[in-house]
């Protein structure tokens, strides 16, 4: 029998089956996608997630990758007013580049991921948990994870309440764009003095810049979806910078300000990690890296209990652990959120307030 079932192919997802796999532990992971995206989606290790990457063999491969200390080109109704280097030891680099180092670091580990598996159903008993997925297979584990994301399948049949509040109407669009003749050297950011604004983060490695913006609106004053035609009138009207044509959308999304946390991150055998059971404010970055750590943490419990003579006393250390650390992080995240959106009204701050 497979010791863990991890479902998710996300950072957090990878993140576990890489730490299982190194100690000793059987696990499958199943994808409910049918391959890989490129979306650059969250774009920074902060140098916990680097600490964990570097004891899993993946570090080098991250840092090959992406870029130490970008530097912040701000401007303000049009002009530039300065460069702010970010400091601190993380890593500028795109979700979907960290997701391929790790499955390079998996498929090294003798495991490979299972696409189009998603899971719609769960049932536990004494010794395991059997997952049924959406073709009608039966996979059994001794335990297994959810790290399927914010819409998690896992906590909705477990009928984990998400508890918290989600924004009514998207607050912000985003998507990967090139943007020829515009400089990669910097994480460009436009605001503007009513509030307004548009960024262009260069994704390393690529010609792709990651886009956020507040979406357009129509003449009821609801948000439109987000588009290329739209990204080029955002982008003329916020930067206004002649000869620059957007081009090649490979990522077109909105986002809307969600905080929420699951009220467990166990039911009997099967666990939340991740989205799955936390989201907030986009600030700071923390997504991402609060996956990865809480993947580390449900590695540690998982291996104890799958070796421990008393798995129920192990097992409820992940909870205990991590559920108050998810807590604190929508609390930060928020106050993160709330300085950013005031620093933006100010010439020459950005989005670096938002990072401390």
């Amino acid at each position: 029998m497979t010791d863990v079932l991890i479902a998710g192919s996300g950072p957090t997802g990878l993140t576990l089956a890489c730490d299982l796999a190194l100690r000793g532990v059987a696990v499958r992971i199943l994808e409910r996608r049918r391959a890989p995206h490129r979306e650059s989606r969250g774009k920074g290790l902060d140098p916990g997630s680097l600490e964990v990457f570097s004891r899993l063999g993946v570090s080098d491969g991250v840092r090959a990758i992406g870029s130490c200390e970008p530097v912040l080109r701000k401007y303000f109704d049009g002009a530039l007013v300065n460069d702010t280097p970010v400091l601190g030891g993380g890593l500028l680099i795109g979700q979907w580049q960290v997701e391929e180092v790790l499955r390079e670091r998996l498929a090294g580990l003798g495991v490979r991921i299972e696409y189009e598996a998603g899971v719609a159903g769960i049932a536990q008993d004494g010794t395991g948990v059997t997952a049924r997925l959406a073709d009608g297979r039966a996979v059994r584990a001794r335990y297994a994870a959810g790290c399927d994301g914010g819409h998690s399948s896992v906590r909705e049949i477990l009928a984990i309440p998400f508890e918290g509040h989600t924004e009514e109407k998207p607050t912000m669009v985003l998507g990967d764009v090139r943007a020829p003749g515009l400089s990669r050297d910097y994480w460009h950011q436009w605001f503007t003095s009513d509030g307004g604004g548009i960024l262009l983060c260069p994704i390393p490695g690529t010609e792709v810049f990651q886009l956020q913006a507040a979406p357009e609106q129509d003449e009821r004053g609801e948000p439109l979806p987000p588009s290329l035609e739209g990204f080029q009138r955002l982008f003329d009207r916020y930067a206004g910078v002649p000869g620059i044509r957007l081009a090649d959308p490979t990522w077109l999304s909105s986002w809307r300000a969600n905080v929420r946390k699951a009220a467990r991150m166990r039911a009997g055998r099967v666990f939340l990690a991740g989205d799955a059971a936390h989201v907030h404010p986009i600030a700071g970055g923390l997504g991402m890296n609060t996956g990865i750590r809480d993947a580390a943490a449900l590695a540690r419990t998982l291996a104890a209990a799958v070796t421990s003579p008393a798995p129920d006393d192990v097992l409820d250390a992940y909870e205990a652990e991590r559920l108050p650390v998810a807590a604190e992080v929508l609390a930060d995240t928020a106050r993160r959120m709330e300085r950013v959106m005031a620093a933006v009204r100010e010439p020459g701050r950005g989005t670096e307030v938002g990072m401390n």
